[in-house]
């Protein structure tokens, strides 16, 4: 027998705020939406979720149907369920943010996106629904994290200098970092490894390259250690 709900049930989506780095901006991935509402506005990646499927499940779907992203790491920010913030009806949007490193992921529109683009924070176009204030949140989100948690590591290639690692810092924080300061304190965490190479294809001189102990950094962590840039 059908059971009848007394009240009325809202539509549920995703959305994704998807952070890239380049050397010299930190940029989110926007796609412009093929279908009404708010068509050819751009927009974050997202969309409503099937009965099938969790949360996080909808979330990379939606990511890799309409931008190609895949593998990213992604993390649960917030849920945002103003009646009006959709003309569609009641809809409730569980927001993520997800790092990726820019250079592995071009990004391309596909299903109800017409194209999808990176955007530099500091010039975005109007945006759909509420996704400004969202985009917004995740941005404070990301800036607060990265002090206490390793995830800026995500946006970098798996072999980094420390001049990149400082600069990923210095352009999320957004001010900047003593050099020296800096290096002694990421150096003398043991969360680093050499990989033994250096740069190639630059024309200044060459720098060595690390990558991240994620090994080193989970054994630490289980006896107490604390990540505080």
């Amino acid at each position: 027998m059908p059971f009848t709900y007394d009240y009325e049930r809202p539509a549920l989506t995703v959305d994704c705020v998807v952070f890239g780095l380049d050397d010299t901006d930190l940029k989110v991935a926007l796609i412009r939406r093929a279908l009404p509402p708010f068509e050819d506005a751009w927009a974050l990646p997202g969309g409503f979720v099937q009965g099938d499927e969790t949360l996080e499940t909808a979330a990379r779907r939606e990511l890799l149907e309409e931008t190609g992203i895949t593998d990213a790491y992604l993390e649960q920010l917030f849920t945002f369920g103003n009646p009006g913030r959709d003309p569609r009806g009641w809809t409730v949007t569980v927001a993520y943010y997800a790092l990726v490193n820019l250079r592995d992921h071009a990004v391309k529109g596909a299903t109800d996106a017409r194209e999808a683009a990176w955007f530099p924070l500091d010039a975005l176009p109007d945006l759909a629904f509420d996704h400004a204030d969202i985009l917004a949140l995740a941005q404070e989100r990301l800036r607060g994290k990265v002090r206490y948690q390793p995830v800026g590591f995500e946006l970098l290639p798996e072999k980094f200098t420390l001049f990149q690692l400082q600069r990923l810092y210095e352009i999320i924080l957004g001010r900047a970092l003593d050099k020296r300061n800096f290096r002694g304190k990421i150096l003398e965490m043991g969360i680093l490894r050499e990989t033994g190479e250096m740069q190639t294809g630059v024309r200044h001189r060459a720098a060595r390259l690390y990558r991240f102990d994620t090994r080193a950094y989970q054994a630490k962590t289980r006896k107490g250690f604390s990540f505080e840039i």
